[in-house]
């Protein structure tokens, strides 16, 4: 399983830090990798701050919307408010992919519906995982990636480890 990890507002970078302790206290599940951190351009409405992004590698027994539940409560920790859509967040996490799931209901769509055009999703991901990983509906990671663009993506030398997720 694969999260996203976003955000652009009151100390994006401790933010995503206190993230990664978030889902490393999820019950049945582990945190097995973390990206490096990568600045963005934020995509939404008005003038916002970059983004801050990252992707981990989660091992986890939870089906797919307890996970979700947690996801939004450590969100709801962090002082996220939901009032603009693809406006300004202190922590935006995301389910980009449960496996080999598929899934689309009210609540959730896995695969991530835009995970296939995000440079600051795609990049960060084949980070953690085989490039020629495939997708659920059989497309190689590294095909997306030849396709994706790098502008406005930087990865930064800010630090976000395993280390951090166990340090209170």
């Amino acid at each position: 399983t694969y999260i996203g990890l976003g955000s652009n507002l009151d100390g994006p970078h401790r933010q995503l830090q206190a993230a990664v302790r978030g889902l490393a206290e999820i019950p049945s599940s582990r945190v097995e990798q973390v990206s490096g951190i990568y600045r963005s351009r934020a995509v939404g409405p008005g003038d916002q701050p970059d983004y801050l992004n990252a992707v981990a590698s989660l091992e986890t027994a939870l089906p797919e919307h307890r996970l979700l539940d947690h996801l939004q409560a450590i969100e709801q920790r962090q002082g996220r408010v939901r009032s603009v859509r693809w406006g300004p967040r202190t922590l935006d996490l995301d389910i980009l992919l449960y496996g080999d799931q598929h899934l689309q209901d009210a609540r959730l769509t896995i695969p991530h519906p835009r995970l296939m055009e995000r440079n600051f999703v795609l990049v960060p991901l084949a980070e953690i995982c085989d490039a020629k990983m495939l997708l659920p509906d059989g497309t190689e990671l590294v095909t997306l990636l030849a396709t994706c663009s790098r502008d406005h993506l930087t990865r930064t030398d800010l630090p976000l480890t395993l280390a951090d997720a166990s340090a209170q």
